[in-house]
């Protein structure tokens, strides 16, 4: 019996013991192995395996599995590495097995892939897919049209229960899974959509129109398609029509795509406000490098800039060698504050709930909440520097420059995102150099200001 892929002490992390067998089979060539190990494992944890394995160990792998692999382990793995797979791939294997892929799978897979790769996915399938495959790669990136999947169950209207049943039960080319039954008028115009549920509890004379479902919703075939994934979490839709610009239903969108979307732009979000990009575990050094040296790069002028402002106290630091322990606390709280405000406005913008309706009430709770967060924090390196430093003065200096820094951390990790959002940059990608730089300057400015006022 195959072991597990996971248990709810590792929380669908793979198996180590799975992960030893298989590199045991690649080690010792055991087909048969390989094979059992695979038997009852989902193709997402197979991606998973192949994603942390290094190039050589992968090859091993695909050359072992041969001609039984499973090509929607394409759909599941990085785009980096679906080149890297499909060039070690025969032409026979994908052209035996392509079939069973849905269209959104296909197109999902061939989008990415290069010229050469797409000619032999494209070349392997009859005139019907490649006729809808072809069709879902002519829309524009990141629209609806490259999302949905051709195959969905139509019916006319005015047909009930029992007519849509039978219809269903003869068909002989159904899409692998549907959730719904689309009621369409003579022009192909969507009318309505029933539930599978509502089809199968209601008596066969039923008409359809009358076990519709009540939150009926289509999309363009241009919508961006993160709109399409907001309106699915936002409305709690399962699956919803795409229509062309005549108003026909051309395809169909599931939830499982579109929460792939959702996953897909909260990863982007996480990984754009890290500075570095869209790099994953499967990238090469020289790739890495690559990506994080000009997010490096701004770092190092913000960091210059700060310096600069020292500079400008450098006598006032020289008399008061304490200032020079003490400044980075202020820097530091100021940039954790305003990365917190930060990470909670870029994710509100994403998911559309901060919008100018509320950006004031925000913006006024950011202010309060690095208030009260400052004078309570003030009261605490307040009371740090003076027993430190035996200095009463020194204490208040760094207690109301942290006051500062924190209400200017708050204020700038909410307005700095909303104000790149106003002028179309991403907030993921350049807010947290922005903020970094504001709460540096301001931290350092603030308490060596105070520090030269008052101290000197």
């Amino acid at each position: 019996m195959v072991e597990n892929i996971s248990d709810s002490e590792t929380s669908y992390e793979l198996n180590p013991n799975l992960v030893e067998s298989v590199l045991s089979a690649i080690e010792t060539e055991d087909r048969a192995l390989l094979k059992q190990l695979f038997k009852d494992i989902h193709e997402a944890d197979i991606a998973d395996l192949l994603e942390q394995f290094d190039a050589d160990t992968r090859e091993g792998l695909i050359t072992l599995w041969g001609p039984d692999f499973d090509l929607e382990v394409l759909s599941e793995v990085e785009e980096k590495i679906r080149d890297e797979i499909v060039s070690l791939l025969h032409p026979n294997q994908i052209a035996s097995s392509v079939g069973d892929l849905e269209s959104d799978d296909i197109v999902d897979i061939v989008e990415d892939l290069e010229t050469k790769q797409q000619d032999i996915f494209l070349g392997a399938l009859d005139e019907t897919e490649l006729a809808a495959v072809q069709m879902s790669l002519n829309y524009p990136e990141d629209t609806a049209g490259r999302l949905m999947q051709r195959k969905l169950v139509m019916l006319p209207e005015g047909w009930n229960v029992g007519q849509a049943i039978d219809k269903i039960r003869s068909s002989e080319n159904l899409p692998e899974e549907f959730y719904h039954i689309l009621v369409v008028s003579p022009k192909i115009a969507p009318l309505y959509q029933v539930s599978l549920g509502r089809l199968m509890s209601s008596h066969r004379n039923v008409e359809l129109a009358s076990i519709a479902d009540g939150d009926f919703r289509t999309f363009p075939v241009l919508e961006d398609q993160h709109d399409v994934a907001y309106a699915f979490n936002q409305y709690h839709l399962i699956s919803a029509p795409v229509v062309d610009e005549n108003g026909r239903v051309v395809g169909v969108i599931t939830i499982d795509d579109a929460m792939g979307v959702l996953d897909e732009e909260a990863e982007e979000d996480l990984m754009r406000l890290g500075g570095v990009g869209d790099e994953s575990l499967t990238d090469r050094v020289f790739g890495i490098t690559r990506q994080r040296l000009p997010w490096l790069l701004i770092n190092l002028v913000t960091a210059i800039l700060a310096s600069m402002v020292i500079a400008q106290f450098t006598e006032t630091i020289e008399a008061i060698v304490a200032l020079a322990v003490l400044m980075p606390i202020v820097a530091s709280m100021g940039g954790n504050a305003g990365t917190q405000s930060l990470t909670v406005a870029v994710r509100a913008l994403a998911t559309k709930d901060l919008t100018g309706l509320n950006s004031f009430r925000v913006i006024r709770r950011e202010f309060w909440v690095g208030l009260i967060n400052g004078i309570m924090f003030a009261l605490i390196v307040g009371g740090v520097g003076y027993f430190w430093f035996g200095d009463t003065i020194l204490g208040i200096v760094l207690g109301l420059a942290m006051v500062v820094n924190m209400v200017v951390a708050g204020l700038s990790g909410i307005l700095i995102p909303l104000a790149l959002e106003k002028v179309d940059i991403d907030p993921a990608v350049a807010s947290s150099v922005f903020v970094t730089t504001v709460t540096d300057v301001i931290g350092f400015f603030a308490f060596l200001g105070l520090a030269a006022t008052v101290l000197l």
